[in-house]
């Protein structure tokens, strides 16, 4: 999925490794902890939707982001990307990591969550620099949320979406777990 956008993009090594994460030499690996109870007692929460690339009318600006999904489904809004690390291999497959920033609702309430995420996918090709060249063959990423960033209907939230790239629809379909 994001290999896709990134290739869509035709971004750079410097820019991309500009995120917040990257300039302040904090890590942006989440720890991922069950949540206290708020009303869910019997567990985590599934969640299951779409995403896309956003359009400058979906999303506002975020600064450092490389570029932000519009999300439908269980949760709405807008999910920015900050890529920190990527690498390509000579037979194509990619692989990339960083830190995302969601704001939006869930059920109608408003609030944010960071995540952390790992994708790995396959294209035709790398460039010199790392980056996948031609078409993404498949893609898929893991994000867990990051203890402590939640705001709003999202405070004290742990859990973690996996992202599965629908390459013929040009998609994102996400599911997860929330936990309260």
């Amino acid at each position: 999925m994001l290999c896709f956008v990134i290739t869509t993009l035709s971004c750079n090594k410097d820019v991309l490794l500009s995120s917040p994460a990257a300039q302040s030499g904090q890590s942006s690996t989440p720890v991922v902890v069950n949540g206290t109870s708020q009303g869910n007692t019997s567990g985590a929460t599934q969640i299951s939707g779409r995403s896309f690339l956003a359009t400058t009318d979906d999303c506002d600006y975020v600064a450092g982001a490389a570029f932000a999904l519009k999300l439908i489904g269980d949760l709405e809004g807008c999910w920015y990307v900050f890529i920190d690390e990527y690498e390509c291999s000579p037979s194509g497959t990619y692989r990339e990591s960083g830190s995302e920033y969601f704001i939006g609702t869930y059920k109608g309430e408003a609030g944010s969550f960071r995540t952390g995420y790992k994708f790995e996918g396959k294209y035709q090709g790398c460039s010199a620099d790392g980056a996948a060249l031609g078409l993404e063959i498949f893609g898929r990423c893991q994000h867990p949320i990051a203890q402590g960033s939640g705001t709003g209907v999202f405070e004290n939230v742990s859990g973690r979406f996996d992202f599965k790239d629908d390459i013929a629809a040009g998609n994102f379909p996400y599911r997860g777990h929330l936990s309260f």
